[in-house]
């Protein structure tokens, strides 16, 4: 995993729709949740987009917009965006140049289900791994935007 405070490094790749996608351009506009997971119709990854299309609104009241990344290719990110209608990007990483990038790939080449919080200048403000734990990652996402917005954070 990347290291927080770093710059988080730009890629571009293939969405979901066929488009391009650069994360650069996000810059200055919106904090980013970008989200690597193992594998479009898993249960956990299904548990995991379906958790974030449900809590969309509260992501995008921090001026966040949410960017999953997974090895699939793109028709079957499309066909899993469509099945549970999930309303942000899906990054179709089949070389996993962006995984690599991320540092996401784990022990024997599997990828590791993991979450950055970029802000608006680039800067990676929170790294979070929940292989199993995954219910964690929203309460972990809310919290890490919060700080962004430099909210008092409750304890």
């Amino acid at each position: 995993m990347l290291k927080v405070g770093t710059p988080a490094p730009d890629f571009e790749a293939t969405l979901d729709d066929g488009s391009s996608f650069r994360l650069s351009d996000l810059r200055a506009d919106k904090n980013v949740v970008l989200y690597f997971y193992p594998k479009s119709f898993s249960g956990g990854c299904t548990a995991q987009a379906c958790s974030f299309r449900d809590n969309y609104d509260s992501i995008s009241a921090y001026d966040a917009v949410i960017v999953g990344v997974s090895a699939d290719a793109v028709d079957s990110q499309a066909a899993f965006k469509t099945r549970y209608e999930l309303g942000f990007p899906l990054v179709a990483d089949e070389d996993k140049r962006v995984s690599n990038l991320y540092g996401t790939i784990g022990s024997f080449g599997i990828r590791a289900r993991v979450t950055y919080i970029i802000d608006k200048q680039g800067v990676i403000r929170s790294a979070f791994r929940h292989d199993i734990a995954i219910g964690r990652h929203q309460e972990d996402v809310i919290t890490a935007l919060k700080g962004i917005q430099g909210e008092r954070l409750c304890q």
